[in-house]
């Protein structure tokens, strides 16, 4: 099953539980409802997911005269890819971290949070923005950011249909029927959401490496976020619990394993799966990046403060 079905699945899945919740709480009638609200904002989420999600997170657009050297590498790193130059945000929020939205790569956006910039190196920076041109080039960005408004909105109609039932006598829900589904409707969202990002990743790890052409560089990386991570809180993201899977690396506090609620693979598989592809490479990635002359040599790879 290709990629593209399987996630046109998903989807139908995820809308598909956008109707069960309207049954639950409207009968038949809810149900139609809610479809055709499911309707509606897989085309409003089409045209407007993305400034949603980066509105969301406070983000701020930045220019090369806010910062030049984030800008220029994001513009060859682009260019590598064959792509567009994307618009770049900014997040004021200490975890570093970063996500790409948008329908097309025509209107991509990548989102950095300050404290990437001022806790990574510029190598691992590097790597992280190749990661999200990754996704913009596979065009998972589209269908991330539509699965996060999707979620959340099921999220969202869960909740008002437990504290807002309506009805009375034998047409009033089920008050027990009503809790579960105010647990079970997140879940499920929840659990659609990691199918379609896990194998997503793992496909940007690779893509974004080839571009750089550094896998240890996204490696490492991957490995500087996480242990951030586990420290630093990243407050937006936990607001907006539904967009974690937009991340490259889970933004939540709680349990980082490889499980089934987990909206990311294990970054222990992922850097063991980089590790591979540069033992591919002979440990020693193309000459024409810098950082890999600079590794390869034994010379120093600069460290950034504000990129």
């Amino acid at each position: 099953m290709s990629g593209t079905v399987k996630t046109a699945i998903l989807l139908a899945a995820l809308t598909a539980l956008f109707g069960a919740v309207g049954l639950a709480l409207g009968g038949e009638q809810g149900m139609i409802i809610a479809l055709l609200f499911a309707g509606g904002m897989n085309v409003f989420a089409w045209w407007n997911s993305d400034k949603v999600v980066l509105r969301m997170h406070n983000a701020r657009p930045i220019g090369p005269e806010d910062a030049p050297r984030l800008y220029a590498m994001t513009e060859a790193l682009a260019k590598r890819a064959g792509l567009p130059m994307p618009a770049l945000y900014v997040i004021e929020e200490d975890q570093p971290n970063a996500f790409a939205t948008g329908r097309s790569p025509e209107r991509a956006a990548v989102a950095v949070n300050t404290g990437l910039l001022t806790r990574l190196s510029e190598r691992e920076v590097a790597g992280v923005i190749a990661h999200e041109l990754a996704h913009i080039r596979n065009r998972d960005t589209l269908i991330m950011t539509v699965t996060a408004t999707i979620a959340g909105a099921i999220s969202m109609l869960a909740q008002f249909g437990y504290f807002f039932r309506g009805g009375s006598g034998e047409s009033r829900p089920n008050p027990i029927a009503m809790l579960a589904m105010l647990i079970l409707a997140p879940l499920g969202a929840a659990i659609v959401q990691m199918a379609i990002s896990r194998s997503r990743e793992y496909e940007a790890d690779r893509v974004g490496a080839m571009i750089t052409g550094d896998p240890l560089g996204l490696a490492s990386a991957l490995v500087s976020l996480e242990n951030y991570a586990r420290r630093i809180e990243n407050h937006h993201a936990e607001a907006n619990p539904a967009t974690a899977h937009l991340w490259i690396i889970n933004p939540l506090s709680g349990a980082r394993m490889d499980n089934l609620f987990s909206t990311h693979p294990a970054t222990e598989n992922r850097v063991a799966a980089l590790e591979r592809l540069a033992r591919t490479w002979g440990a020693a990635p193309p000459a024409s990046q810098p950082v890999a002359r600079a590794r390869r040599t034994g010379g120093s790879v600069p460290r950034s403060g504000r990129l």
